[in-house]
């Protein structure tokens, strides 16, 4: 039998207890922080989609795993185990553990990069972005022109333009040391890339003879959605059409606070001798020692776990069923979202739903504060603040300015995702009422985490 009901493959054995904040208390805190969700204290938050990065919930494996850290500063027996593991899925003969994916992306591009080089990805997301531009290089994104339209229907929106990387290779390819694609696509909305575009982004990796890497925080949940969507894949399993995607690399970095439903931790991998070298040189300068990259014995053993239980079917059919649940809630009382619903979050079309503020007003700030405000829900803007400032100090408005609702991974039940619906449905009823905002100060790199706005009147 066929049954709608979305039912958790998990019990829960553990619980924690959430704040209940009226709305002047939330107006207050708001205040305090500069209009900015980042800068508020968590326990004021009710239910928190700001990220699903190491946010998600242990399971009682991963939390038996712990204890089986061994903390030896060298050679130790935890390290072998992630090693084992991540080879298995990957297949790069090089692992290189990191404290989080952004430390990754920070050794791959330091050791890799020159002043005036260029990194095509399909699109990249904020820390990947900043890691380049910090090398003084040139990130460009060549996602498939349906990847910037959010109400366009498309089962691949992450997919790479082929054309346009073929014709970047051979205008600039003397400038461009790496190819990158992200799976899935963050900043396009948590879109999946085929099987069929990564190959072809491998042959003209080949052609050019240029190096193909992968941002792979969600690739299980690419391989899924690559199941369920790409011809003739529908009879194998997760893990084996991961381990293609990622046959089909030379490398990847990898936040293993996202599909490695751990916690902290992340890693990166490759096969080239001489740059894992000077990777690890780096590693040990700035993280720690090769076998621990500044992860304890225990962050090691939950991370290995985790990537053996993410590539689980169940899981992943629950996981990617009940973000979509979402958003066909959100879709059914007309609130513009990215279509179809991404893996791990719902990405609300703020400049659609609010197109009285202009995007250098920043409409995404606009609804995720008001969101807060009225429900104690807190979501991130993905847009103008995020994406819109360049290297030379100047702004424009980002491609698309969106709010990301990130769910955490076995966190919340269906209530508390009926309760977020309806609360951006109550939202959006208001519309009309919500102000534009202005930065008040920012810092030059990364400004969203930080920056302080005010609201226009």
């Amino acid at each position: 039998m066929n049954f709608t009901t979305i039912i958790e493959p998990f019990r829960i054995k553990s619980v924690e207890a959430v704040k209940f904040t009226h709305r002047e208390d939330r107006e207050r805190a708001l205040h305090e922080a500069g209009y900015n969700v980042f800068r508020l204290h968590a326990e004021d938050v009710l239910i928190d989609l700001l990220t699903d990065s190491g946010t998600g919930a242990m399971s009682s494996a991963q939390w038996g795993a712990l204890m089986q850290g061994d903390e030896s500063y060298a050679g130790s027996r935890s390290f072998y185990r992630f090693q084992d593991v991540v080879r298995d899925l990957t297949g790069f003969a090089h692992i290189i553990p990191t404290h989080q994916g952004r430390a990754a992306e920070r050794i791959l591009f330091h050791t890799t990069l020159h002043a005036g080089q260029i990194v095509p990805n399909n699109n990249h997301f904020d820390t990947t972005r900043a890691n380049i531009e910090v090398e003084e290089a040139e990130a460009i994104d060549l996602v498939i022109p349906e990847g910037r339209v959010p109400a366009a229907l498309h089962p691949f929106k992450g997919n790479m333009d082929l054309g346009a990387l073929e014709h970047l290779l051979a205008e600039r390819g003397d400038r461009v040391p790496l190819v990158m694609v992200t799976v899935t696509n963050n900043s396009g909305g948590g879109q999946p890339v085929s099987l069929e575009n990564l190959r072809g982004v491998r042959a003209l990796c080949d052609r050019y003879r240029k190096p193909l890497f992968l941002d792979a925080c969600r690739f299980a949940e690419n391989a899924y959605f690559i199941k369920q969507r790409e011809p003739g894949q529908a009879t194998r399993t997760p893990k084996a059409i991961a381990q293609e995607m990622f046959a089909l690399a030379d490398g990847c970095t990898m936040s293993a606070k996202k599909d490695g439903l751990a916690n902290i931790g992340g890693f990166l991998a490759m096969n080239d001798p001489a740059w894992a070298e000077a990777c690890r040189n780096l590693l040990i300068l700035t993280e720690g020692f090769p076998t621990y990259g500044g992860l304890a014995g225990y962050d090691l053993e939950a991370i290995a776990r985790g990537l053996e239980e993410v590539v689980e079917e169940p899981y992943l059919r629950y996981r990617i069923r009940s973000t979509a649940y979402l958003g066909e809630k959100l879709m059914a009382a007309d609130v513009p979202i990215i279509k179809p619903p991404g893996g791990h979050a719902i990405y609300i079309d703020a400049r659609a739903l609010l197109p009285h503020i202009p995007p250098q007003q920043y409409p995404g700030i606009a609804l995720v504060n008001a969101l807060y405000v009225e429900a104690g829900v807190r979501g991130v803007e993905i847009g103008t603040v995020m994406f819109g400032l360049h290297p030379d100090g100047s702004e424009t408005p980002a491609a698309m300015d969106l709010v990301r609702l990130a769910i955490p991974r076995r966190v919340y039940t269906q209530s508390h995702i009926d309760y977020v619906a309806e609360a951006v449905i109550a939202v959006a009823a208001m519309r009309d009422r919500l102000p534009g905002y202005r930065i008040v100060e920012a810092p030059k790199v990364l400004r969203h985490f930080t920056a302080r706005f005010e609201p226009l009147r």
